[in-house]
């Protein structure tokens, strides 16, 4: 399929340009600036992102700007447009006017494909520290804003672009027209990268690359993985096999009912109990990457014993996605603190299988798109994320059966209450911590000296960033009432109003 390859320089806004494009039904791929493959002949079109660096440094990050051109059009955003303009010839300097946000174009060139219908006044959002001066002989100016005079320039061929201003970001008011001018009329890709091609073109690589082998998956109750478990079943029926295992770290009454669900959907599906098995091996820790292998390790085991009853299983597919798949080819390496829940390089050496990703070059929001495809009820297809280790890191400190109960029971109150209150869907993730603090507080006629249980409900696209939700006053009071009336052991409720960043979505 045509593609656009994104060269990644670091910037936060880099999945960003991907998702703006992926959302245009064209497909594309991130690849960091000094690990891209050479481009083959679907690869019409190339991305420079952003960066925190400034292109001035000696060390700041360089690619080949002629060899690139040479294969497809390029378009930098930001540093990618100060490093066309530097290397071809011109003059970046530091800014005398720094523009961080929003900002607007005092001049446009609508004559050019790229900018045709861009309003002069129209926003764009800016957030640079360096400008360039003069742009490179071969150049021209194509658009300015009110403080900066290169706002966008390209080569006279039209084969190389480049834009101060992030047209991937929404303050840009006619940044996704430029993004589908550049990808579908300059770079000449058809739209067909749908969630049906999607699902239709997914069944048949599966059933070329698999064939009669028989493939074991780990269900978690989570879209993601059930989305992969559907995709494998289309393509190869009952030579999937299916394992969901109860790590005691479920949600109230979850283990019996997404089993239930799994079967309704003729999943090959085996539900193993590990309950006691995973709380002993966590009794007494408290820190929470230490739980987390806790957790991964013992999960290895109880897998690992199951499969091993399975007769000549040659694959194990995973649940993961895109944003696993960037995060650990990183500009920089693969990040220091890739939490080791993440599917990627889970698989353990001893178990000697294949490893087959159906979903690893989706985002969270093309998983739901290809769920709905595939026939999955939208209560399954809308389901808020859980993280990997479950209730384990929403038990801040060491985890006591009693603990975990009393957290079911308030998260239990908590999400029903969503639900009855037509607020679930507007929320992109719920969560209920247990605090590892007691507080005062008036019972009747005692003082009592109890927990605390923190809500936090956000809303987001992938949770790379987050927001808090603006939950009304009302639902709130009625909910800390009822958890404080009938959570035996809890006497305050508290609403986490951070966003991230600075802030995590959960608390460990």
């Amino acid at each position: 399929m045509d593609k656009i390859l994104i060269l990644d320089f670091g910037s936060q806004y880099t999945q960003l340009i991907a998702r703006r494009i992926r959302e245009l039904n064209v497909f594309c791929e991130i690849f960091p600036f000094s690990e891209y493959p050479e481009p083959d002949a679907s690869v019409k079109g190339i991305i420079l992102s952003g960066s925190p660096f400034s292109v001035r440094q000696p060390d700041s990050p360089r690619v080949d700007i002629d060899k690139l051109a040479a294969h497809a059009p390029v378009l930098g955003v930001c540093y990618g447009a100060q490093l066309i303009a530097l290397t071809k010839g011109g003059q970046v300097e530091a800014s005398a006017v720094r523009e961080y946000g929003r900002a607007n174009l005092s001049m446009v060139d609508n004559s050019l494909i790229l900018l045709q219908d861009v309003l002069v006044g129209s926003q764009v959002w800016m957030s640079h520290g360096d400008s360039v001066l003069r742009i490179p002989d071969g150049y021209h100016l194509i658009a300015s804003s009110v403080d900066i005079p290169v706002a966008a320039f390209c080569s006279d061929n039209q084969q190389i672009f480049g834009v101060q201003f992030h047209p991937e970001v929404y303050h840009s008011e006619h940044g996704k027209q430029m993004l589908s001018r550049f990808v579908t009329e300059i770079c000449g890709i058809e739209p067909l990268w749908t969630p049906d091609s999607f699902v239709e073109s997914t069944i048949s690589a599966l059933r070329q690359q698999l064939g009669n082998d028989k493939v074991v998956l780990g269900l978690s109750g989570g879209v993601d993985s059930t989305v992969a478990a559907l995709l494998l079943h289309r393509a190869i029926g009952k030579n999937l096999y299916c394992i969901f295992v109860d790590n005691g770290l479920l949600r109230k009454n979850e283990f019996q009912k997404v089993l239930e669900d799994y079967k309704k959907l003729d999943l090959n599906v085996k539900g193993v109990d590990a309950t006691d098995e995973f709380l002993d091996a966590l009794e007494g820790e408290s820190e929470p990457e230490k739980k987390r292998k806790i957790i991964g390790k013992t999960f290895i085991d109880v897998f690992d014993r199951e499969a091993a009853i399975l007769k000549d299983v040659k694959w194990l597919a995973q649940g993961t996605i895109y944003p696993d798949v960037i995060e650990s080819r990183s500009v920089k390496g693969p990040s220091a603190t890739i939490k080791s829940h993440h599917n990627v390089g889970g698989l353990p050496d001893f178990m000697k299988l294949k490893i087959v990703e159906p979903l690893n070059s989706l985002f969270k929001d093309e998983v739901r798109k290809a769920g709905k495809v595939l026939g999955l009820d939208d209560s399954f297809v809308g389901r808020h994320p859980f993280p990997g280790p479950g209730l384990a890191i929403r038990v801040l400190g060491d985890i006591t059966r009693e603990k975990l109960e009393i957290l079911k029971e308030a998260d239990d109150i908590f999400i029903n209450g969503l639900l009855t209150h037509g607020l679930y869907h507007k929320v992109w993730q719920a969560a209920t911590i247990f605090l590892p603090v007691q507080s005062v507080g008036v019972m009747g006629d005692e003082r009592t000296y109890e927990n605390a249980i923190c809500l936090r409900a956000v809303t987001s696209t992938d949770g790379m960033t987050a927001d808090w939700v603006h939950l009304p006053y009302e639902f709130l009071a009625k909910i800390s009432n009822e958890i404080i009336n009938r959570v035996k052991g809890v006497n305050r409720v508290v609403y986490d109003i951070s966003s991230k960043p600075p802030a995590t979505i959960e608390w460990e």
